[in-house]
């Protein structure tokens, strides 16, 4: 446990966490955050380590929310979930769909060095892992730009695509692809790194919006994103622990409505984790719970980690 200035009233424990990637994902190699207890639990708090202290304010609310107040009261016991396919090849992603247990999975496209042809092989074997009747979205974390959107959507969609996420950059560019596909455009970067996530015109750019707790400064923000809004929600995870993770889950159990499999499968994409039973699927869902981090012990960060953590901390604290 850590110490650090400026904590709200409650928050009684702090601790830092680190733990290996199964698979490089997001350019990282190494998984680490910040966990907080207060009166209602464990909260997480953990934006990635390119986001300045400004971008990661808006992360600190979800964390004391979690263990201040707690989360609204659910509307369904579990949540269908995704398997989610890191920019492996062929083979490893088959391996990745059939070991899962879901129907939808989301594979990583567009990424640095690897080719079209890379990505329409591994979205294939996802297609052949999950039969004719599972749902496979991709995700291009804003790569593309409008022109080389639509080829490789159109190239991709022979499988036949339920979504792809943040294709482009900026609205204005999703609004000018989404003239020229069929498939449907899920929002995600641009809305939750808007300077102002509630008041984006999402009229012409999205079909889906993406909604990620720690982000979106917590449960009950996030709520009130989808409402202004309007469109289906998606839940995705920011590659948290289970801790984390279940604040995403009770964010899906809270929505009205919830037509699409989430994105918080992503447990299983490190090697390791705070708690006993990881928030791990069965049978493609996810148990709406709160599992205890009971083994902080065994993931510990490393010293100069810890300290980066605590320094981190304490400046968006008193930002």
């Amino acid at each position: 446990m850590i110490t650090v200035a400026r904590l709200p009233a409650g928050i009684d424990r702090v601790a830092v966490w680190s733990v290996p990637m199964r698979t490089r994902f997001r350019g990282i190699d190494v998984r680490d955050g910040v966990l907080v207890h207060g009166p209602a639990g464990w909260g997480e708090f953990s934006p990635f380590w390119d986001y300045g202290v400004t971008e990661s304010r808006r992360w600190w609310p979800a964390a004391a929310e979690a263990a201040l107040e707690g989360w609204p009261a659910p509307v369904r016991s579990s949540v269908p979930v995704n398997v989610t396919v890191p920019a492996v090849d062929a083979e490893r992603a088959h391996a990745i769909v059939t070991a899962s247990g879901c129907r939808t999975a989301k594979v990583k496209v567009a990424e640095p060095g690897q080719s079209a042809a890379d990505d329409l092989a591994r979205v294939e074997a996802v297609r052949d892992a999950l039969g004719p009747a599972g749902a496979v979205r991709v995700d291009a974390n804003a790569a593309w730009d409008v022109d080389t959107a639509v080829a490789r959507i159109r190239e991709l969609d022979r499988v036949g695509l339920e979504y792809v996420e943040q294709p482009c950059a900026t609205l204005l560019q999703l609004a000018a692809l989404r003239r020229r596909v069929d498939v449907r455009v899920a929002v995600d970067e641009g809305v939750r790194r808007a300077d102002d996530p509630l008041g984006v015109d999402l009229r012409e750019a999205g079909d889906v919006v993406v909604l990620k707790v720690q982000p979106l400064g917590g449960v009950r923000a996030a709520l009130r994103v989808a409402e202004a809004h309007g469109l289906p929600c998606v839940v995705s995870s920011a590659l948290e622990s289970s801790v984390g993770i279940a604040a995403g889950v009770a964010l899906a159990a809270a929505l009205p409505e919830l037509p699409f499999a989430c994105g918080l499968a992503t447990v299983a994409l490190l090697d390791g984790d705070v708690t006993d039973a990881s928030l791990l699927p069965v049978d493609g869902a996810l148990p709406v719970t709160r599992p205890d981090p009971g083994r902080l012990a065994d993931v510990p960060a490393p010293d100069d980690v810890t300290a980066r953590w605590t320094q981190r901390l304490a400046a968006v604290l008193a930002a």
